[in-house]
């Protein structure tokens, strides 16, 4: 019904993925595969309801509608079983400023964080630009599946630890962790009175045969500690929208939360977000589904292309996400001259591996929310390049 396969240019419309190659990259023409937004037109229900917006023609300051709630409720209710009430959710412009927020909301100045690494890079920015000290945990990596190393996290634990925080799905390994992962983890997290800081902005985007759970569905408890991160941001390729939301059951945490938000006046969203996110949890549902069946079609193509035609490269399916984390130890190469490779060689800009910590440092990250075409003629060149080393 939907057409994933149209080639829609971007370039010259101040896109970031698209309009910075030049000036940042040094390649003009490259192929733009990095920051994690698609390059497929959102839901056409989605732009339904921003045109109604439009339309009216005044864009001043406006309060949020309980469609707007209700919406976000019956999405959470409906897609993933998790009951929420209206007045845990809390509004934020991004995932980031909201981890950020929640940084704030449960650990004083000098109070450690942990992080288990490789992972997004902003989480290092929203400890550390926050005066929180930052305690790094790599996972463990056997041929590219990662699970969480539980007896390296415990042991990373001292009483200035105040808070974790958690990608699920995983960025950039594309882990969906499992329940029983999960309780483990929170486990440890309830036993040492440590606050789960959960960002689960790629919820939606899930393969087939996984199923994505919120950390804080397991138990009271558990949500009592928790401050989860949601947007249809990703999925629904809102990003420029700025909607955003952090669930919190706790009364007091969810006070602290607001309290930085409140002195910045980050009252609410500006004239297109209800409108965005209703378009999309309300009426694209079955764009979305679409969608999964063209991303996996795209991962698995990315996947039997690199283990067939590109050996010396490494990669494992991901279980959610439109992100592929390849291993390039065998080319031998510095995380610089890697990224030189894949610019001025390859004719691609990826993200580095080791903008996600150490671990990354050999690794790059390509994304495949794009046209299935883009990615063919991609690796058709990174092939003939390696090729020639």
């Amino acid at each position: 019904m939907y057409n994933f396969d149209e080639k829609v240019n971007r370039r010259n419309t101040n896109s970031l993925k698209w309009d910075l190659n030049g000036r940042s990259f040094g390649n003009e023409d490259a192929v733009s595969m990095w920051v994690a937004d698609m390059d497929f037109k959102v839901s056409p229900h989605i732009i339904d309801e921003m045109q109604k917006v439009m339309d009216e023609g005044i864009f001043g300051y406006r309060i949020t509608p309980k469609a707007y709630y209700d919406s976000i409720i019956n999405w959470m209710g409906r897609r993933h079983n998790y009951k929420v009430e209206r007045e845990w959710i809390c509004y934020v412009p991004n995932v980031v400023a909201g981890l950020a927020f929640a940084v704030q909301a449960v650990s004083d100045i000098g109070d450690e964080v942990i992080v288990q690494t490789p992972v997004y890079g902003p989480f290092f920015e929203v400890v550390k630009n926050n005066g929180r000290k930052l305690i790094e945990c790599p996972m463990k990596n056997e041929d590219g599946y990662y699970t969480m190393d539980l007896k390296a996290f415990e042991e990373s634990i001292t009483p200035r630890t105040k808070a974790t925080i958690l990608c699920n799905p995983h960025n950039p390994t594309g882990r969906v962790w499992s329940k029983k992962e999960l309780q483990d983890f929170a486990e440890i997290c309830l036993k040492y009175n440590i606050f789960i800081i959960s960002d689960d902005i790629h919820s939606e985007l899930i393969m087939k045969e996984h199923e994505h759970t919120f950390i804080s569905t397991l138990s009271e408890e558990i949500a009592n500690k928790c401050i989860v991160c949601t947007s249809p941001a990703k999925a629904f390729n809102l990003a420029s929208i700025h909607v955003a939301n952090c669930i919190i059951k706790d009364e007091e945490v969810r006070k602290r939360f607001k309290k930085p938000m409140l002195n910045a006046h980050l009252f609410g969203g500006n004239a297109f977000v209800a409108a965005a996110l209703i378009g999309a949890y309300d009426k694209s549902e079955l764009w979305l589904d679409e969608l999964m069946e063209y991303i996996e079609g795209n991962v698995d193509y990315f996947v039997n292309y690199i283990n067939n035609e590109i050996p010396r490269l490494k990669v494992h399916k991901p279980e959610g996400t439109y992100l592929m984390w390849v291993d390039c130890t065998d080319l031998n190469m510095s995380p610089e001259e890697l990224n030189e490779f894949m610019i001025n060689k390859c004719n691609v800009i990826l993200n580095k591996g080791i903008t996600f910590g150490e671990p990354g440092k050999y690794f790059v990250r390509f994304n495949l929310g794009c046209n299935r075409q883009q990615i063919k003629d991609v690796l058709k060149v990174i092939k003939e390049q390696i090729e020639l080393l």
